[in-house]
């Protein structure tokens, strides 16, 4: 199951290691764009003397929204309040969160597009008027009472920017799309970790576990410490090209960066479907998985690299994925489509 996959960009608590986080902007590796412009952002909030616009960070899991959200308080000098949008279950829960803030403070939520709608409306109000509009009691006895909130700055996080309403969309002031990170970055970031780690690394091997990282730092950082695992024990504790591809190989990850459960994936289109197209509910149903989970762990680095692509008739296998498989391609009708 993908609990088990090393390759994943979902947060496991081994991610949770502060001291791999940059504080700053400027210690911050790729996304240059988006750092670009929220130094702007930031600087002009603080000679305003004013609270940052509300900031919508979305693209796929592991590439630094958290980071980004921490490092924005940082440079604003700001504390900031983390939570998520499945933990915030009732409207005295997000109450209890806003009414704890001081002036200028960061909200971030992660998994927004996860928050409950009735939850959701209540926060419109905080983030247009700085005020919490709360309903106490029930049918007649009930009654309203209006709550004013410090500025504050929300950070919403999502994997699923289609998944959240246009209303709250429409009350972010900066929106933001993470991409995935190309191999000089991830080289970059491999080489830091080593540093924090204070482990000795190859420049082969740098390069090795760059390409092997799905464009994805956490993957990088996570890869790392496996490998630096193999090399403590095997091998005199400096990380070379040798011991990086052994243990990357014992770990079940070839070349491309792809493991069992791409694998999977594309043999479950492959000899089940002949290649496609066949829709993501029976690619999800053939292999045990939940329809989010195909569309948000599995596709975005196969989709990525060229291994599938989607048409108006569903998935389909490239001729890619038919060589990494080692099964003849076959030119069919439908691959025309776009």
């Amino acid at each position: 199951m993908d609990k088990e996959r090393i390759v994943t960009a979902m947060s496991i608590k081994e991610d949770e290691d502060q001291t791999l986080r940059p504080q700053t902007l400027d210690q911050y590796i790729g996304q240059n764009d988006i750092k670009e412009m929220l130094d702007v952002y930031i600087k002009a909030a603080l000679k305003r003397k004013e609270a940052l616009d509300h900031i919508l960070l979305y693209g796929p899991p592991g590439l630094g929204k958290t980071t980004l959200a921490q490092i924005i308080a940082n440079e604003l000098g700001v504390q900031i309040k983390i939570t998520s949008g499945p933990a915030i279950e009732r409207s005295g829960d997000l109450a209890a969160v806003l009414s704890s803030l001081n002036p200028g403070d960061v909200l971030f939520i992660d998994e927004i597009h996860r928050l409950p709608r009735f939850v959701e409306e209540v926060l419109y109000a905080a983030m247009e008027d700085y005020v919490l509009d709360i309903v106490i009691g029930k049918d007649h006895e009930s009654r309203s009472i209006r709550i004013d909130l410090p500025p504050f700055t929300l950070i919403g996080a999502t994997t699923r920017f289609g998944d959240l309403s246009a209303p709250l969309r429409e009350r972010f002031g900066v929106v933001l799309r993470l991409s995935y990170y190309d191999v000089d970055d991830l080289k970059k970031i491999v080489k830091r970790t080593s540093t924090v780690y204070q482990n000795e690394i190859e420049e082969d091997a740098v390069n090795a576990l760059a390409k092997r990282s799905r464009g994805t730092p956490r993957i990088a950082n996570r890869l790392f410490r496996r490998v630096r695992d193999f090399a403590e024990i095997i091998g005199d504790g400096v990380i070379n090209e040798k011991i990086t591809n052994h243990a990357l190989s014992k770990l079940g990850i070839d070349h491309n960066g792809l493991d069992h459960t791409d694998y999977r994936y594309l043999r479950s289109i492959v000899e089940k479907f002949a290649g496609g197209p066949v829709g993501i509910e029976t690619i999800a149903a053939t292999i045990g998985e939940e329809i989010t989970t195909v569309e948000d762990v599995y596709e975005p680095y196969l989709l990525m690299e060229g291994y599938i692509k989607r048409t108006p008739r569903g998935r389909m296998a490239t001729e890619k994925a038919y060589q990494s498989l080692g099964i003849k391609y076959y030119k069919g009708l439908f691959n025309d489509e776009s």
